[in-house]
Order: structure tokens, then C-alpha cells, then sequence
């Protein structure tokens, strides 16, 4: 199957604050950093200043949160107009957002929410991902989201979905693993059956994550580390989609970074050893 994705860059972490005055001291074992694309959509002053520096060190991929893009509103022209201006002046390796919707008219949840996963959705995304890419004038790539309730009116798998958006709209996914597992929890369903319903040469990047218990459902807080069943699914998801760019997201209780890079060291051995195991099988 021919790549529609673009060569991975390796492996990467979360662009944090609490990181800048190590990752600007010493160049960091760090293939690429992945920073949220609204903290930079400004017209100047430290973060752009910080952000200037740092990319000279390291190449960049942009992750959104705010482009909404499964509402039934319109798309924000002047949110477009900023994120294309941030991307001139970055030069991502790709930017990225998420299937789902944040609100509707005035209202900001300021919340990945889940879609419904109908035709009618389906068609919508497609269309609204088209304007996006033709603004944008490349590939958008978009994230699963976790979810802790479903719609009654949905027509199919959240996977299946994902798939016929990705193939219809000519897009690219960012795999969370963490989130196919938190998802997988609290709804039943088998993760690995999600994960071997994807479009193989559409997966683009891999985020990894923790997640906190509340009671009998899990929360994608990215607040702990990446613990053992996702570390599993991730062994799993190498061997299925190959190299592809990985990372891992911390937002809360952010360790020191060579406590990070630990972690990452562990997805470099997983990815290393699912392609031996390949490179032995062919």
C-alpha cells in the first residue's frame, strides 16, 4: 500500500513551559516537538519569542484544540486565517486537530466532544475538512478522541467512521493510543479491532498518554504516566502501521524532562523491536 503520510521524523514529545529553560540549555535527545497550536496563534511577546528560538533546534509538528471542526457552525475564518499565518511562519511537519465538535453559536465547551457517527456526520466532515485543506493548501490531520458516552443515534463504529471520513475527505489520523484504550474501557469494545480498522497509509503520527480511574470509567487527563495496557497497545500498533512519528502528551504533574525522555526511550525500544520482528517476518 502506497504512504499517503509523510516520512516520520522520529520520535517526540509535548512542546510544555515547564520545559523551555531545559530544552533551550542543552539539545535534548528529541527528534521533534509537537506544540498547541492557539498558545502561538498571537501577535507576539515571549511565547513567540520562545517559540522562534526553539524552533531553530527543532522541527515542529502544530496541534490544535479549538477548530470544531464537527459542528454544524461554520468555520471560524479568522481562527483559519491565524492558523495559516503560525504555520507560515513555523513550517510544521503537519498540523493536526481532532474529530470532534467544541461548541455551538456562543457557547465554548472547551471540551473535545464526541460525534455521532452517521452518514450525515460523516458527509459533514467531509465537506468542512475539504475547505480546511484548501485554505491551508495541505493535508489536515485529525486525532480520535476519548469518549465517556455514545449517541443513540449512531449508524456505526467509531472506527468505522474515522476510516470513511479519512478515505472520503483525503486526510490524514493522528492515532492516540491512549484515547483507543480509554474509549475501549469505558464503551467494550476490543481496542486491537479499532486499531486493524484504520487506514494503514493514512496514520501519520501516534500520541501516547496517561489517564486517571474514576470509579468504574477512565479519563484521558494526561496527568500519569503511560501505564502497561497502553504501553501493550502501542507494541500492538507498531506492528500493524510501521514507523511512524510517535510522542507522548503530559499536561498535568509534568515531570522534569529527563523523566520524559525515559518514557520515550521505552517508545523507541517498542517501535525498534516491532520492526526487527517485521524486517525477521518478511
Amino acid at each position: 500500500m502506497t504512504a499517503l503520510a509523510t516520512p516520520s521524523p522520529g520520535f517526540g514529545l509535548g512542546l510544555r513551559p515547564a520545559h523551555y529553560t531545559a530544552l533551550l540549555e542543552a539539545r535534548a535527545p528529541l527528534d521533534w516537538l509537537e506544540i498547541i497550536s492557539e498558545n502561538f496563534m498571537v501577535d507576539g511577546g515571549k511565547p513567540m519569542a520562545m517559540l522562534d528560538r526553539l524552533r531553530a533546534d527543532y522541527p515542529m509538528a502544530m496541534h490544535g484544540v479549538a477548530l470544531s471542526i464537527g459542528s454544524t457552525d461554520a468555520l471560524d475564518r479568522g481562527y483559519l486565517k491565524k492558523l495559516k499565518a503560525l504555520a507560515d511562519r513555523v513550517d510544521p511537519l503537519w498540523i493536526s486537530d481532532h474529530f470532534c465538535w467544541t461548541g455551538i453559536g456562543a457557547h465554548n465547551s472547551h471540551d473535545l466532544l464526541p460525534l455521532p457517527y452517521t452518514e450525515e456526520a460523516v458527509r459533514l466532515l467531509v465537506r468542512k475538512i475539504g475547505e480546511v485543506q484548501n485554505e491551508l493548501g495541505r493535508r489536515l490531520v485529525l486525532e480520535n478522541v476519548s469518549s465517556y458516552l455514545g449517541y443513540a443515534m449512531s449508524e456505526m463504529t467509531e472506527w468505522a467512521f474515522i476510516r470513511a471520513v479519512a478515505e472520503e475527505a483525503d486526510c490524514l489520523l493522528l492515532l492516540d493510543v491512549n484515547n483507543v484504550y480509554v474509549s475501549s474501557v469505558n464503551h467494550g469494545f476490543d481496542p486491537v479491532s479499532y486499531l486493524a480498522a484504520l487506514p494503514v497509509a493514512r496514520v501519520q503520527q501516534i500520541h501516547l498518554a496517561g489517564h486517571s480511574k474514576h470509579d468504574d470509567h477512565l479519563v484521558d487527563t494526561h496527568d500519569q504516566p503511560v501505564c502497561e495496557d497502553v504501553w501493550a497497545l502501542y507494541d500492538i500498533a507498531c506492528g500493524m502501521f510501521g514507523n511512524v512519528a510517535s510522542m507522548i502528551e503530559r499536561d498535568d504533574n509534568i515531570p522534569e524532562l529527563p523523566e520524559l525522555l525515559n518514557e520515550l526511550a521505552r517508545a523507541r525500544h517498542i517501535a525498534a523491536r516491532a520492526a526487527s520482528t517485521a524486517q525477521v517476518a518478511a
